[in-house]
């Protein structure tokens, strides 16, 4: 039976995002070849480099665009010397979010073999779950009078928007569970003894929790949450929290398996998915061919998760795996970039990783 091409939207973004953009898709063209997955890509400018060129961080007709592709792999977006009249960074990943309600962040940290690691910690395998568009970024766009006096942002809790981050990470508990064996687990941290919002943010997660008897839980402060994520990484499967408290914590994840370099995410709605890896534009090696591929080429591998979830395609979860497994053999026998303790190139590791794909398909 003929299927349809996927359409990708690819926004290579700023800085070392293009670099790391033609890397993920060398290696996500050659796994959707040997899997039978075929794959339509077009292009979209939008960031800081954009922005510099038109005023614009995003275009309108660039935001539909993207709104009707399959899915979309991103880059990196933003310079630090390219700002708002108001001092804020270009980031229109963030009007994306707001724009196509990506409600969540996914950020999964593994700490491959080969990859070193600060802490002492073998198996770390979780999930942090980052809320998007509520808590601490919901008055992102509240007029508010100048002062030289004081500032204030606001912090928003609904009941709608928890109900669907809490539902997802259940889903997502026993999607890890039934796929990989993590043991099917929800953390929920939050400041619930001194915020109002974060403690009726618990009640709901009480009551979701309530549904989903096969699934056990923790309720942990975030001051003491973060502590554990140096001390006993390993307690965590799946981790959700509040927009900036998951903003903070799943960097604090990410340095515990080896850095932003190798950490993917996901921001997704019920309906659309934006893939990007956690690190940002890195200007200052932008340009040398020496930025890690890694985060983005596991980012592509979520992409094909997520749709072969959406669609009910096995050949995308396949070919996902399969960039996984390369991936890993990769960064346990090497070349690896200089964050992981390596000397390679970016182009190095995407061609061993096509290597690794190669050698897996000729074994099979």
């Amino acid at each position: 039976m003929t299927r349809n091409a996927y359409e990708i939207a690819l926004m290579p973004g700023d800085g070392i995002g293009p670099e790391v953009i033609d890397a993920a898709v060398s290696v996500l063209s050659d796994a959707a070849v040997r899997h039978d997955v075929s794959l339509n890509y077009t292009h979209h400018e939008a960031g800081a480099d954009y922005y510099r060129k038109t005023q614009m961080a995003i275009a309108p007709e660039t935001m539909d665009a993207i709104g009707k592709a399959d899915a979309v792999l991103l880059g990196a977006m933003g310079l630090p010397d390219v700002r708002y009249p108001d001092g804020t960074e270009i980031a229109p990943q963030i009007d994306m979010r707001e724009h196509y309600g990506l409600f969540a962040s996914l950020r999964p940290c593994r700490l491959f073999p080969g990859v070193p690691t600060r802490v002492r910690a073998e198996h770390v395998d979780m999930l942090v779950i980052r809320e998007l568009v509520e808590g601490l970024f919901a008055g992102r766009h509240d007029k508010i009078a100048e002062s030289n006096d004081s500032c204030s942002d606001r912090l928003t809790v609904s009941r709608k928007g928890c109900e669907q981050l809490f539902e997802l990470a259940f889903r997502q508990a026993e999607q890890r569970r039934r796929l990989h064996g993590t043991p099917g687990h929800v953390t929920l941290l939050d400041k619930a003894n001194v915020l109002r919002s974060n403690a009726f943010m618990r009640k709901i997660f009480d009551e979701v929790a309530a549904q989903h008897h096969d699934i056990a839980t923790d309720r942990i402060y975030i001051d003491a949450g973060s502590m554990m994520f140096v001390t006993n990484p390993e307690r965590y499967d799946v981790v959700v929290t509040e927009n900036v408290f998951g903003d903070i914590t799943s960097e604090i994840a990410a340095g515990v398996v080896g850095g932003l370099g190798v950490a993917p995410s996901a921001d997704v709605s019920e309906t659309h998915g934006v893939f990007q890896p956690s690190h940002g534009s890195a200007p200052d090696i932008a340009g040398a061919g020496v930025a890690n591929p890694v985060a983005t080429i596991l980012s592509a591998a979520m992409m094909l998760d997520w749709l072969s979830e959406k669609r009910g395609d096995e050949r995308c979860s396949r070919a996902a795996s399969a960039i996984r497994a390369a991936t890993g053999a990769v960064l346990a026998g090497g070349p690896k970039t200089r964050d992981i303790g390596g000397a390679a190139g970016t182009r190095e590791v995407a061609d061993a990783i096509r290597a690794a794909l190669s050698a897996d398909a000729l074994a099979a």
